[in-house]
């Protein structure tokens, strides 16, 4: 069976930027995203066939790119792979299981954008 996963969703909050807590500190950016399932309605149009919240984390640069750039609302389509995250309930000590995404990468849809603003790229400043 394979983890990867790809799928396109919106933002359902503000993106959260964290750092751990190991010696050296990485960043980690958290998404909360609603992968919608629109399907042709066969008028040009699409009917809504549900979807599905999946918590979503993105590391490294990228991670503080994404907390910087997007917002609740923001279209995105997200590549990576599934896991299960498992942790002890604070309150009865209960092991706890949520399947999330570890993105590899995160792209706006461009149906969304309005403007982009190109920076250089590190060899192109004098």
């Amino acid at each position: 069976m394979s983890s990867k996963f790809s799928g396109r969703g919106n933002l359902g909050a503000d993106p959260e930027l964290r750092y751990t807590a190991s010696g050296e500190s990485e960043p980690v950016c958290s998404l909360r995203i609603f992968f919608d399932r629109p399907k042709p309605d066969g008028n040009g149009g699409f009917e809504d066939k549900g979807g599905f919240w999946m918590d979503t984390n993105l590391w490294g640069t990228r991670g503080e790119t994404a907390a910087r750039l997007l917002k609740k609302g923001a279209r995105v389509l997200v590549t990576g792979e599934l896991y299960e995250d498992t942790w002890q309930d604070k309150d009865n000590g209960e092991e706890r299981r949520k399947v999330r995404i570890r993105a590899e990468n995160v792209d706006l849809d461009l149906n969304r954008l309005e403007n982009v603003i190109w920076r250089p790229r590190p060899s192109d400043v004098a």
